[in-house]
């Protein structure tokens, strides 16, 4: 914004932006058109979004006794939020915008729960599957179901002369609680589709043209971590019900730290690959549902102080964010603005003087 001016909006510098569960609304919000054709939401306004409609999405109940034990027993036999006033508030921002509609390519994961598989809404799929043309408000409902806090989502998409596709759609955050792997792999694929047909340019350092920015939600310190194997070891069913999902999303994130740097430097890209994410949060502020105002301006602080944190990387051993001798989170993003800007305005002038050939 500081650079390109207050219009400015991140759909018009990323060749595709890829979020799951929550990042799948966000990915939305930041790329589904308004009624002048430019992005429903400036990324300054994502965080007041959320302090907004976050105590409402996620009731906060009094904390005593009685009304956890409450709790505990709904979650028995249900999901411990009903989802209603998500639904409503994400078909009233999205309106009808189906994914082919988006300002930029999209790609959001989620799981379907009936075939036992991922289903990735992605944008550079949809000439060849054209089932997967939703609105964007059922990816965003289904990608963010999360199972025991949201309800699994079903819904229909029409195509191709009356045919009919259903979705049975959980948490993305199953399959790829991480997604830029995903978004990776389908950029990958559209490059070797467009070289096939001699649209896309054969020199491999094509590939060191990736550019990308994988921002994280937070996970608790290890210190806070609340597992080992002398308290699981005798876990029967329901011990392990209720700690699947952190385990499975865990895993898929640390998975995702795994491959991205061997994939981007097998793409001769490593140097521009920037992933920020706190691996510092307390249970509490790591939390799927704690909607208190005293948690989310907690998180807004966490945000502001990650900006004067270092670089860092994963360090595979031992699961911990390490310093990269890359300066502050805040200074690489300001190189990576700028990287943006000017190639933005490298590719606006070579659409000017294709439109003047062309006249």
């Amino acid at each position: 914004m500081k650079l390109d001016g207050k219009e400015a909006r991140l759909a018009d510098y990323f060749d595709v932006i890829a979020g799951t569960s929550t990042g799948g609304l966000v990915t939305a919000m930041l790329t589904a058109p308004n009624d002048d054709n430019r992005p429903l939401f400036a990324a300054e306004q994502i965080k007041d979004f959320y302090l907004h409609h976050c105590p409402k999405i996620f009731p906060q109940e009094r904390r005593n006794p009685i009304s956890r034990a409450a709790r505990m027993f709904r979650c028995l036999f249900g999901p411990k939020y009903d989802g209603k006033y998500l639904h409503l508030l994400l078909r009233e921002k999205l309106g009808d915008a189906k994914l082919h509609q988006t300002l930029t390519n999209i790609v959001i994961p989620a799981f379907d729960i009936k075939k036992l598989q991922p289903t990735i809404f992605s944008t550079y799929q949809l000439m060849k599957n054209p089932s997967l043309d939703a609105s964007l408000s059922d990816i965003c409902i289904g990608t963010s179901a999360a199972p025991t806090y949201l309800p699994a989502h079903y819904f229909e998409t029409k195509y191709s002369e009356g045919q009919t596709r259903q979705f049975n759609l959980i948490d993305g955050g199953v399959a790829a609680n991480n997604p830029t792997l995903i978004a990776i792999d389908q950029v990958t694929r559209e490059m070797i589709t467009r070289k096939s047909s001699g649209i896309f340019p054969q020199d491999p350092k094509e590939h060191g043209r990736f550019l990308v920015l994988s921002l994280g939600t937070g996970s608790p310190q290890v210190k806070d971590q609340k597992y080992d194997a002398k308290s699981v070891k005798k876990w029967g069913c329901f011990g392990w019900l209720i700690t699947l999902v952190d385990v499975f999303s865990r895993a898929s994130s640390d998975m995702a730290d795994y491959h991205n740097p061997t994939v981007l430097q097998a793409l001769h890209s490593q140097e521009n690959y920037l992933r920020i994410q706190d691996d510092t949060l307390t249970r509490v502020m790591s939390s799927v549902d704690v909607a208190t105002k005293e948690n989310l301006e907690d998180l807004v602080r966490v945000g502001e102080k990650l900006l004067k944190k270092a670089v860092s990387r994963a360090n595979l051993e031992t699961g911990i964010y390490e310093p990269s001798h890359q300066g502050t989170n805040e200074e690489a993003l300001i190189r990576l603005a700028q990287i943006l800007s000017k190639e933005k305005r490298l590719r606006d002038a070579t659409l000017s003087i294709t439109h003047l050939h062309s006249n």
